[in-house]
């Protein structure tokens, strides 16, 4: 077991040094750069505790999160709030798994992208998710933060653009058992579990699964649209590993 463990982190250290991938390592550390110094994280005694810091938080979240309210009044302030809310996480949780997902499927796709038009792709997705929710919230005067809108378009491509990556998913129901899926199976199932959550977005904001909707569906159609039908490619897969086209070698 423990063997199988090392040559798995060694498969993965050496696709990673063979393909690097400076853009998404980088958008990685600036987000959890900003979130240190966030009233979030607990690192910052400056923010107090109790009511001063929930106070902080939410002074915070107003600056740099989107308000759908404000978004669409003209401000140039508030424009600007859809990039910078993609560097803010609301928890260590929020920030975690957000970056777990960046760190898993980003590589890949920026490889394929190349880094300037992949962090280019990045922003303009993440901001166009994060406009899509709050023109469906409108009215809301929430604030709106997180990586998440962006890291979805990054799932679209990829699934697009690796179709038959192998990716480990672990169901709960099966007593945490990892089972090894192609992408184009465990990505729409996790699009159906958003298109089924984001009914609930309706009633306001809380976690913002349109977004994700948004985020997702913008990363597919780009792909598409710029990449046209795929060449064959020998793929990496989530567990270290080498897939050819679905086939594990």
């Amino acid at each position: 077991m423990i063997g199988n463990g090392r040559d798995a982190i060694a498969k993965v250290t050496a696709f990673l040094r063979g393909h690097p991938a400076p853009v998404t390592y980088g958008i990685i550390a600036v987000c959890c750069a900003v979130f240190a110094l966030s009233p979030s994280s607990g690192f910052n005694p400056a923010y107090g505790t109790g009511d001063h810091l929930l106070a902080a938080q939410t002074a915070y979240f107003e600056r740099w999160g989107v308000v759908p309210a404000e978004l669409f009044t003209g401000s140039p302030r508030a424009a600007l709030t859809p990039a910078t809310a993609l560097f803010v996480h609301g928890s260590w949780v929020h920030l975690l798994g957000n970056m777990l997902f960046l760190y898993v499927f980003g590589a890949m796709v920026e490889e394929r992208m190349g880094h300037l038009q992949y962090g280019l792709f990045y922003l303009v997705s993440g901001y166009l998710a994060l406009l899509g929710y709050a023109a469906a919230h409108a009215d809301s005067d929430q604030s709106l933060v997180g990586a998440s809108g962006a890291i979805s378009a990054v799932l679209g491509a990829f699934l697009y653009l690796f179709p038959d990556a192998r990716v480990t998913s672990v169901f709960p129901f099966l007593l945490f058992l990892p089972l090894r899926f192609p992408a184009w199976v465990v990505l729409p199932f996790w699009v159906a579990l958003q298109w089924a959550a984001a009914g609930q977005d309706s009633q306001g904001p809380g976690v913002a699964y349109l977004a994700h909707l948004v985020g997702f569906s913008v990363g597919f159609l780009y792909a598409w649209v710029r990449y046209g039908r795929r060449p064959k490619e020998v793929l990496p897969d989530s567990a270290g590993g080498w897939a050819d086209e679905g086939e594990e070698s």
